[in-house]
């Protein structure tokens, strides 16, 4: 008999202990949002330099973005015009193409230089 009872009292101990801190009562206040930083505004021209060069009848345009060469286009006096892009940006002008827009260019874009 004493355990019956010993038993109840602890299921009753439980479940009043339970009925006390409910999850509500156990949360704590969200902080305040803080404010938006200021927007970054870059005073650099991201547009590149073109030069303009002739020779003959050929024209050359040499496409620079701060001072860095990255794309020559060549219109020679017979025949199509023609690319000559530096993809991995290591100063070689290693790629060929006929056309710029037509090929798929995966984007790429300067993180940090220094």
């Amino acid at each position: 008999m004493s355990r019956i009872i010993a038993s109840l009292l602890l299921v009753y101990a439980a479940q009043a202990g339970a009925v006390e801190k409910s999850p509500a009562d156990r949360l704590e206040p969200l902080p305040e949002v803080p404010d938006l930083p200021p927007q970054v505004q870059s005073g650099e021209n991201m547009e590149p330099d073109v030069t303009i060069i002739r020779k003959g009848k050929d024209l050359i345009e040499e496409y620079r973005v701060h001072g860095h060469l990255y794309m020559v286009k060549i219109k020679p006096s017979i025949g199509p015009a023609y690319y000559l892009v530096d993809t991995d940006g290591d100063g070689n002008l290693e790629t060929r193409r006929r056309d710029v827009e037509k090929q798929m260019q995966v984007p790429q874009w300067v993180l940090f230089s220094w």
